[in-house]
C-alpha cells in the first residue's frame, strides 16, 4: 500500500474548513427573518456576488413589483425554481417549488423553456443542468450561493480517498453512494465507480441496493444521513467507520475498514447539526402533546429522541396532512418551519432551535439578484450560468439514472 505521506501532512497542518461553513452564523438572529434593501443585508459577514448599485437600495416593495412585471415578460421562455428553504420574498415568485431532486426533475420537464432560474444553491443548479435539455440554460441567481456540506468533500479529497480504498480493500469492495448535497463532480466519481446518488426519502433503499452490489459502502458526503440510514437498516455502529481527510487513511486503521460495513465521509450540514436532544426535551416540557419530527440530517442521538424522521418533503406532507390542534415542533431550516407555520394556521408549528438561523448560503437569494438575472434575460445577457463539463454530465447523470431506477 504506497500513500503519498506529504499529501497526508500537508492536509493534516492545513485542514480545509470551507468558507461556507465559517459564514453559516451569519444570519442567525433572536428575531423573525426580514428581508431588507441588499444594501443592509450586505453587512452580513458571508460573501456576496456584487450587483450594479441600481440594485442595491431597492426595497423589497419595488423588488416585487419589478420581479412581477419581468415574469410577464419572460412568459414561458424562463421557469423560476424556489428550493423549501427559500425566503418567503423568493418563493413568492416561483413557478414550482420542492427539494432539489423534485425540482430539477421539474426543471428537465418543461422542454419549452429556455431558461431555468434555480432559486437554491450551486449543486441544485447543476443537477438540473445535468438533467435538463441541451438548450436549456440553467441560471442561479447569486453565483456565491453554494452549500457547505457539499464543500466538505473536494474533488481532489474524494479521489485520494478511493485510491485508498481501493489499495486498500481491492476493486469490488466498496460501492460508493452519494447524497444529493454533492457536487457534479463527486456525482460522476460515484457513477463512473458503479455507485448511486440518494436523496434523504430513499437513502435507505439506494444503501441496500449498494449492499447488494458489495461489502461495504462509501457513504459521501453527509456522514449523519448516512450513519442514521445505517442504523435503520440494523448496520451496527461499530461497523460504520468515519473518514476523515486530513488523516492517513482517513484516519482509521487497514483492518478497520475491513472490518466495516459503512464507511461515513466526514461531513455534515451546518443547520440540521443545531438540533439537540435538550431541544427536543425543551419542547416537550412546554408542549406535552408535541410531535417531534427532525430531518435524517441530523445527529443519530437527535434522530434517536424525536418522533419522526424524515425528509423535508415528508414534513411538509406530515404537518400539512396532521389534525386540527395538532402540535409541531421540527427540525429543519427555518425559512421551511415558518413557512409551515403560516399555511397551518390551526396548528401549532414551531422550529426546535429557539436561535434563527436560516442556511446562510440559500439566503443570499435576495430578490435584487432574482431582479438582476430577469433584467439581463430580457435584455439578452445569460449572467451566472451553470453548466457542467460533458464527461462529468454523463457518469453524474449514471449515478442519478442509478438511483431513479430504483424508485
Amino acid at each position: 500500500m504506497a500513500i503519498n505521506l506529504s499529501i497526508v501532512d500537508e492536509k493534516v497542518r492545513n485542514p480545509r474548513v470551507p468558507l461556507t461553513e465559517l459564514e453559516q452564523s451569519a444570519f442567525c438572529q433572536v428575531e423573525p427573518l426580514e428581508t431588507k434593501p441588499l444594501a443592509e443585508e450586505l453587512n452580513a459577514g458571508v460573501r456576496w456576488q456584487r450587483l450594479p448599485d441600481s440594485y442595491v437600495n431597492m426595497t423589497p416593495e419595488e423588488l416585487t413589483t419589478r420581479i412581477e412585471a419581468n415574469k410577464v415578460q419572460l412568459g414561458s421562455r424562463a421557469v423560476i425554481l424556489g428550493h423549501h428553504y427559500q425566503r418567503e420574498d423568493i418563493i413568492q415568485f416561483a413557478d414550482f417549488r420542492g427539494d432539489s431532486l423534485k425540482l430539477s426533475q421539474y426543471a428537465a420537464d418543461q422542454q419549452g423553456s429556455e431558461f431555468i432560474i434555480f432559486c437554491g444553491v450551486h449543486f441544485m443548479a447543476e443537477t438540473a443542468a445535468v438533467l435538463g435539455g441541451a438548450h436549456q440554460k440553467v441560471v442561479l441567481p447569486n453565483i456565491n450561493a453554494g452549500c457547505s456540506m457539499a464543500d466538505m468533500a473536494p474533488t481532489d479529497d474524494a479521489l485520494d480517498c478511493w485510491d485508498d480504498l481501493m489499495t486498500t480493500l481491492g476493486t469490488g469492495s466498496v460501492i460508493p453512494v452519494t447524497y444529493m448535497n454533492s457536487t457534479a463532480e463527486i456525482k460522476a466519481l460515484v457513477g463512473e465507480n458503479g455507485g448511486a446518488v440518494c436523496t434523504s426519502s430513499n437513502a435507505d433503499r439506494v444503501v441496500a441496493w449498494a449492499f447488494q452490489q458489495g461489502k461495504r459502502v462509501l457513504f459521501l458526503p453527509d456522514q449523519h444521513l448516512g450513519r442514521n440510514t445505517g442504523a435503520k437498516m440494523g448496520v451496527p455502529l461499530d461497523e460504520m467507520v468515519l473518514w476523515n481527510p486530513f488523516q492517513p487513511l482517513g484516519g482509521n486503521t487497514a483492518e478497520a475498514l475491513e472490518q466495516s460495513k459503512m464507511i461515513l465521509w466526514k461531513g455534515h450540514c451546518s443547520v440540521h447539526t443545531r438540533f439537540t436532544t435538550d431541544q427536543i426535551a425543551r419542547a416537550r416540557q412546554e408542549y406535552p402533546d408535541v410531535q417531534v419530527i427532525v430531518h435524517p440530517e441530523c445527529m443519530l442521538e437527535s434522530v434517536q429522541e424525536a418522533d419522526y424522521v424524515g425528509s423535508t418533503e415528508l414534513i411538509v406532507k406530515m404537518v400539512s396532512e396532521s389534525a386540527p390542534g395538532s402540535v409541531w415542533a421540527i427540525g429543519t431550516e427555518i425559512n421551511l418551519v415558518s413557512r409551515l407555520a403560516h399555511e397551518n394556521p390551526d396548528k401549532t408549528v414551531f422550529c426546535l432551535d429557539p436561535v434563527v438561523c436560516p442556511c446562510s448560503t440559500m439566503y443570499r437569494i435576495h430578490p435584487a439578484y432574482l431582479l438582476w438575472v430577469t433584467d439581463e434575460l430580457l435584455a439578452g445577457r445569460v449572467p451566472n450560468q451553470v453548466s457542467v463539463a460533458p464527461e462529468t454530465a454523463h457518469y453524474a447523470k449514471v449515478a442519478l439514472d442509478r438511483m431513479l431506477s430504483l424508485s
